[in-house]
């Protein structure tokens, strides 16, 4: 009996929060919240790492709405740091370090790039890495001897260039007083140094929350295990501008995920490291002695998840956030509920006991954005897999090439799919929103439970 525990453990649904006199309104609530150290959120929502919710198409939509996604670990190390490279050079304030093609090289490396990533144009630069000219889709556009060299086609007379320390609004007044899309930025001896788009100025408006590094890039996290590549692998992300590394795993309160977290502690002094799961302060506690910047929590919680009916380990998900955000507190470190998210409400309640981020995969399944193929059911409804992380779908999808394009080539951008082949209520919400909506939880908020011993849970 003494290995009982006989203090209740509670679940989202055994939950309720009590309204009080509120000072504020809810279009007023700041939702920002602190995802690590040196890392906010705008919106305190993170897609799973799961290969049927997060590359980087996801990744992208995340992040411009104010949250983050986290790229799985089920690929290559060269294709996850590739998702990586894609997020942080889908939009920019300034891109650092841009695509730049030899004016020698065949007109088809251009057309190959300018399609990898999305891009309408591509700066030409010298063995020195001066700029010589720039090839973009107007130029291309009636080439039909792709073998030719770039010199042959590329603007290379009158170019229009910014000194290094050009700000994004003095940018955007030459691009359009010359009636250019693409401004290279160069330093004395012409040397190209960056590059800003007036595509990127526009993305400025269009997503105000976006979630953005110093630099203007879209911020992005990427998960790795705890197998004799992990140390490879976070070097490639980070290499690549990941900006947070997650230990991912299914029991992170053991030997083998505390060492690894301590080593690659030791190895990137700097990064942004994330532990987890674990459900105990006591595995909150463990992980932060090793050097975790935040704490991931939730062990079984997810709809996909088959944690506790394989193995019969678990904690209901609201006691454990309870638990390990009161400790994480007490250390100065954050915790992320990840999975038991079923109802909207149910984000409300994670960050009303503690938690800084709300993981979220089972929404996110089967949107536009998720990786896999599309299918169509019997009654001609479209729909997309979804299986958990550790079952033997997973493990085989993990050699599957990405599909998403194929998947939004058949949908349109109009997909009606999740987990289970429907959106529900929410996901449809969330869909025809663009993953624009905030959920805020009022600082005046109580959790109901813990009213009659008199606690308050603070957002």
């Amino acid at each position: 009996m003494s290995r009982l525990r006989a203090a209740p453990a509670l679940t989202f649904d055994d939950v309720l929060l009590v309204p009080r006199h509120a000072t504020v309104h809810p279009r007023a609530a700041d939702g920002r919240s602190r995802f690590t150290r040196g890392i906010p959120l705008n919106v305190p929502l993170v897609s799973a790492a799961m290969d049927t919710v997060t590359e980087a198409e996801m990744a992208i939509a995340m992040a411009r709405s104010g949250g983050i996604g986290v790229i799985h670990k089920n690929m290559t190390i060269d294709r996850q740091a590739a998702e990586v490279d894609r997020v942080k050079r889908s939009e920019s304030g300034m891109i650092l370090n841009p695509i730049t093609l030899g004016p020698d090289r065949p007109l088809r490396e251009a057309v190959q790039l300018m399609a990898r990533f999305k891009i309408s144009g591509v700066p030409m630069v010298d063995a020195q890495g001066r700029l010589v000219g720039i090839i973009t889709n107007r130029d291309l556009q009636f080439e039909r001897n792709l073998d030719r060299p770039l010199r042959d086609a590329m603007t290379k007379e009158h170019l229009i260039t910014a000194p290094i320390g050009t700000t994004l609004d003095e940018a955007e007044r030459i691009l359009g007083t010359h009636r250019i899309e693409k401004l290279p930025v160069v330093d004395e001896q012409g040397v190209l140094r960056g590059l800003i788009t007036v595509k990127d100025i526009f993305k400025r408006r269009q997503y105000p929350d976006a979630n953005k590094d110093q630099h203007g890039r879209l911020r992005v996290a990427a998960a790795v295990g705890v197998s004799g590549d992990t140390r490879d692998r976070a070097a490639a992300l980070l290499a690549a501008g990941c900006d947070v590394i997650v230990v991912d795993s299914a029991h992170g309160h053991s030997e083998g995920v505390l060492k690894q977290v301590a080593r690659l502690r030791e190895a990137f002094p700097d990064a942004q490291l994330i532990g987890g799961n674990v459900a105990t302060k006591d595995g909150a506690c463990a992980l932060v002695e090793r050097g975790v910047d935040a704490i991931k929590v939730g062990v079984g919680p997810g709809a996909m998840c088959t944690t506790r009916m394989m193995t019969g380990v678990g904690r209901p998900q609201f006691s454990a956030v309870l638990e390990c955000a009161a400790e994480a507190r007490r250390l100065g470190k954050h915790v992320w509920a990840d999975g038991g998210v079923r109802h909207p409400r149910d984000v409300a309640l994670a960050l009303a006991a503690g938690a800084s981020q709300v993981m979220i995969g089972s929404w996110f399944a089967g949107t536009c954005e998720s990786p896999g193929d599309v299918y169509r059911d019997p009654q001609g409804q479209l729909y997309k897999e979804s299986f958990g992380m550790a079952s033997a779908r997973a493990v085989s999808w993990a050699s599957v090439s990405p599909s998403w394009r194929r998947s939004r080539c058949i949908l349109h951008g109009e997909a009606k799919a999740s987990a289970s082949g429907r959106f529900d209520t929410a996901k449809m919400a969330l869909r025809r929103r663009g993953f624009s909506w905030k959920i805020v939880v009022p600082p005046s908020l109580s959790v109901a439970v813990l009213m009659s011993s008199g606690s308050n849970l603070q957002p």
